[in-house]
């Protein structure tokens, strides 16, 4: 884009990265909030979203002059959406200034009208001049203390709230904005702002070289949550290439959710077997991109919802498979994935020379790599895509998807990663992507045994189970996973976020690919006993943190 004239308050066009334009308006930024050095940039609130971004000039378009160009390449569902909230911002804008112009003059019309009936005395003009001098000062007093940036102000309002505040009233600038068009603020907020996620750095896209990446570029999601405790997750969106020494191996990172939710649906039929924990979050996700899904669940009932939110039923997987272009498959075990593609009705039925098969199970790699043979032996395409996360994760779009195989098929599912996950990686030749998640989940298996081991016996010595997550808490061990897990303990809440006997597999898993190799695995092993007694006192269905159970019977 073309370096433009443009200042705090106009409506623009930004674009950020790989990411196609998006409709904005120029902000004051933050108090504490540095501008990044360098080029020339605008602080950039986006429509339809609650996303902020320091904008680099040339990225910037004015809104009105580049409409219908934008429109006409963008066509997506979040898309339009960004687009009525600016053409709504406008319409109330437009109304507030029709109104102030008709009090304007109905101001001076009752003040010529009243000259015209008496002339004051000169004490009573007097008067009402100092009156109106008074009110003058007291006017432009609140006006200064409304454009100021802030920096003079004293008291415990927080650097947003600041922001909030700022008047637009300089001239050319457009009314305030309405409440969805200040900065948000809450205690999620201002922890972020505060804390060391205060300044993220927005890497390169893959069309522009490493060493041109500007350090300084910050991209803020300033996301409301109801439990601002926990929501430390990386909220910058990363793109980066690296590839090993050997260069056998191409290893990419890929940003799989779109800033500003701008994602532009692909125009192929999606289809999707298995409406589990993982499942159900990534199919709600996939259809409120705008995606065509076509879904089958062994127990139908699970479909009902999702029908309800827009998708079609598939009687089997054979069908869905037939009638779409690719098909992801999400389900338990090693057993379940072969069982749907080889088993009556199953998958291998309805491949055809072009059909694309997407397995996001977490299984051995040899069961990845017999079904990618039958896969392709009937001329379809094939791609492993295990996922990192746990059902909230998986409801919030925030997974981290491992994939390994065809790469075209890779690119070809980039909008649906961008849906359902935060990052996306390609790791080569298929079976990789399932050792990799195994290990993944042997060290988050392991950690979460620890965890239940030291606050079994911090009990048991008689030390406070709250004080030592606090401690955790306040150390080098800190994450989102121990807080969580440990809350889960400490309140006796085992609903399953990640089931407890999938964890176990996947140790049981890990174990035998270390077993494949001769590398030893001590600690995973510890672990998956302490599972395996868990899981002998029915704790399969409950969440992994009820390991903890297994150290008190």
């Amino acid at each position: 884009m073309a370096a433009v004239s443009l200042r705090l308050g106009d409506l623009v066009w930004g674009k950020l990265g790989r990411y196609p334009p998006w409709p904005g308006k120029i902000v004051n930024p933050p108090k504490d909030l540095k501008k990044p050095r360098g080029k020339k940039c605008f602080f950039v609130k986006f429509f339809g979203t609650e996303d902020h971004a320091w904008i680099k000039v040339e990225q910037l378009k004015p809104y009105h002059a580049h409409k219908e160009e934008m429109i006409k390449i963008n066509k997506g569902k979040r898309f339009q959406q960004a687009v009525d909230a600016v053409e709504e911002f406008l319409r109330r804008a437009k109304g507030k200034d029709q109104t102030s112009s008709h009090s304007s003059a109905d101001d001076k019309n009752r003040r010529n009208s009243s000259e015209e009936r008496s002339r004051p005395n000169s004490g009573d003009e007097k008067r009402k001049l100092s009156l109106s001098e008074g009110k003058v000062k007291k006017n432009m007093g609140e006006g200064k203390k409304r454009v100021s940036s802030g920096s003079s102000e004293r008291g415990s309002k927080s650097p947003l709230k600041r922001a909030q505040e700022q008047s637009p009233r300089k001239r050319g600038r457009p009314p305030k904005d309405e409440k969805d068009l200040t900065i948000p603020e809450s205690s999620t907020v201002k922890g972020m702002m505060a804390g060391p996620m205060a300044a993220f750095k927005w890497q390169p896209t893959v069309n522009e070289p490493v060493k041109d990446a500007d350090p300084h570029f910050h991209h803020f999601l300033l996301s409301q949550t109801e439990k601002p405790t926990v929501c430390y997750q990386a909220i910058t969106k990363k793109l980066k290439i690296c590839e090993e020494e050997t260069g056998s191996t191409s290893i990419q990172a890929a940003d799989s959710t779109a800033v500003n939710g701008s994602i532009t649906p692909t125009d192929k039929k999606i289809g999707f077997l298995g409406l589990g924990l993982m499942g159900s979050g990534i199919v709600s996700n996939l259809l409120k991109m705008g995606h065509t899904v076509t879904v089958w669940n062994r127990t139908a009932e699970k479909c009902d919802l999702f029908i309800q939110e827009g998708a079609r039923l598939g009687r089997t997987p054979a069908e869905v498979v037939s009638t779409c272009d690719i098909t992801f498959a999400c389900v338990s075990d090693p057993k379940a994935a072969k069982d749907l593609v080889l088993g009556p009705s199953g998958v291998l039925q309805g491949i055809r020379p072009g059909k694309c098969y997407v397995d996001m199970s977490t299984v051995d790699a040899d069961t990845v790599t017999e079904l990618a043979q039958v896969i392709v032996s009937r001329g379809g395409r094939f791609l492993e895509a295990p996922v990192s996360g746990n059902q909230q994760l998986s409801n919030d779009g925030m997974l981290v998807i491992l994939a390994a195989g065809d790469r075209g098929l890779y690119e070809d599912c980039s909008s649906c990663f961008q849906a359902m996950g935060k990052t996306s990686f390609f790791l080569g030749e298929v079976g990789n992507a399932a050792k990799m998640m195994l290990i993944v989940n042997m060290v988050q298996g392991s950690f979460m045994a620890t965890i239940a081991e030291g606050l079994t016996l911090a009990q048991v010595t008689g030390q406070s189970q709250q004080t030592l997550l606090d401690i955790l808490n306040q150390g080098q061990l800190a994450s989102i996973f121990l807080d969580q897990k440990c809350q889960n303990i400490l309140q006796g809440n085992f609903k399953p976020d990640f089931y407890l006997k999938y964890i176990q597999k996947d140790l049981r898993l890990a174990i035998a690919l270390g077993d494949a190799v001769n590398h030893p695995t001590p600690m995973a092993a510890a672990a998956n006993e302490v599972y395996k007694r868990a899981k002998a006192l029915d704790q399969s269905d409950n969440d992994m943190s009820a390991v903890y159970r297994a150290y008190i019977h």
